[in-house]
């Protein structure tokens, strides 16, 4: 199993490596959906951490439909991110009609070359999942994080399965979306995924939300021990 962890500050990616995590995909504003990190943030964390560093390139809220200079914004952050040295990049693309905008996919799967690149769950917001599914691995992305196009990954437990199937080891299905150590044997067991995505936060002083290193840890523990 690999397990990645969603971080979105440099303290929660301290605190998840500190639990065993070697994989994050960086982000902010998770009450927002995720948008991309700073630059320093990002900086901290591929040069003084020792983890793997996926990092969110989304430049708004909102839906996946991108105007012209929202993607020249997102190209750059792509450049600066292959600067910096991440490991991978995470993105979503759609048409107005809810398919796969397949032409801009390609085109940031291009410009991120050789890293690879995720397909955000702007998939779990497709019309029809299985058409999109091909679509995605034609335009040469390495994962989807996908809830199965549920709410949660629990709840999107068959769809998840036979995503799984379907891709038949052509492109990685990363579940996602409400995955705890409560869960996560069970969404292993009726799906097949090998990579599962969870955020494991715990509010840190009735403030704001942090990933809490006990949480990362008994996720690590009952995914990669099951």
């Amino acid at each position: 199993m690999d397990i990645e962890i969603c971080c979105s500050s440099i303290q929660s990616a301290a605190n998840a490596q500190a639990a065993g995590a070697t994989r994050i995909e960086l982000c902010q504003n998770l009450n927002e959906g995720g948008t991309t990190p700073s630059y320093a943030t990002i900086r901290q964390c591929v040069e003084e951490l020792h983890l793997r560093v996926f990092v969110l390139i989304r430049p708004r809220p909102g839906n996946f439909v991108y105007n012209e200079l929202e993607i020249q914004n997102m190209l750059e952050d792509v450049r600066i991110c292959k600067e910096l040295g991440v490991a991978g990049i995470v993105v979503g693309f759609l048409l107005e009609d809810g398919s796969i905008d397949t032409d801009l996919t390609r085109r940031f799967v291009a410009a991120a070359a050789p890293i690879p690149v995720t397909f955000h769950r702007a998939f779990d917001r497709c019309k029809d999942w299985s058409k999109a599914l091909e679509e995605v691995i034609a335009c040469g992305c390495r994962r989807i994080l996908t809830s199965g196009c549920h709410e949660t990954a629990l709840e999107g437990k068959e769809v998840l399965k036979q995503l799984v199937q379907q891709a038949g080891g052509r492109i990685t299905i990363l579940a996602g979306s409400g995955i705890t150590p409560d869960n996560v044997r069970e969404i292993i067991t009726h799906t097949g995924v090998r990579e599962v995505h969870g955020s494991c936060k715990a509010l840190k002083d009735n403030s704001y939300m942090e990933t809490s290193k006990e949480e990362v840890a008994l996720l690590l523990k009952n995914a990669i021990h099951y």
